[in-house]
């Protein structure tokens, strides 16, 4: 009869552990609904823009193009903080959606290509792209070592910055 109540404890003890130590699915709706910001381009946009840096950078340094009716380079782009602000939200949510842990973010060069619309055509840019790991099962009852490499995150990158001709500082 004693060796019946320990297997029962057991029993309890095991269900209690499990209850509070297995991962669950979060239940609800998020509070707070977060919509692209305007400049946010396609995945497929900025890979185009980032094989035409590869193909054209030559184009945009060696030569001299008219960017909006002058005769100066495009030589680095700038975004508001409120834009900034307003992707990192943006970017979080979208990588929590794809099962995605946010850890930063990187930037890409860029070039809208000879198609692009004329104050565009063969101009250099540059996108912002979160980055970050994807979420894995941590239920386990040894230790997890595993290190995580940053990869790009398939979220839309933030792109249209303002452009500036000058160098640093300006």
């Amino acid at each position: 009869m004693k060796k019946l109540a320990y297997l029962i404890l057991g029993f309890i003890i095991g269900a209690v552990l499990t209850y509070y130590f297995c991962p669950r699915e979060r239940s609800g709706a998020p509070d707070v609904i977060v919509r692209a910001p305007k400049d946010t381009i396609s995945v497929t946009e900025a890979i185009k823009l980032s094989n035409n840096w590869a193909a054209n950078n030559e184009t945009e340094i060696d030569s001299l193009l008219e960017v909006e009716g002058s005769r100066k380079k495009t030589r680095s782009v700038s975004w508001s903080l409120d834009e900034i602000n307003e992707y990192l939200t943006y970017a979080q949510a979208e990588s929590d959606t794809l099962g995605y842990t946010m850890t930063g973010v990187r930037v890409y060069l860029g070039n809208y290509g000879k198609n692009a619309k004329p104050p565009r055509k063969n101009r250099n840019t540059m996108f912002i792209v979160p980055t970050g790991h994807k979420n894995v099962s941590k239920a386990s009852i040894a230790p997890n070592f595993t290190v995580f490499k940053d990869e790009d995150i398939p979220a839309p990158p933030l792109n249209d910055g303002v452009g500036g001709s000058n160098g640093y500082p300006q």
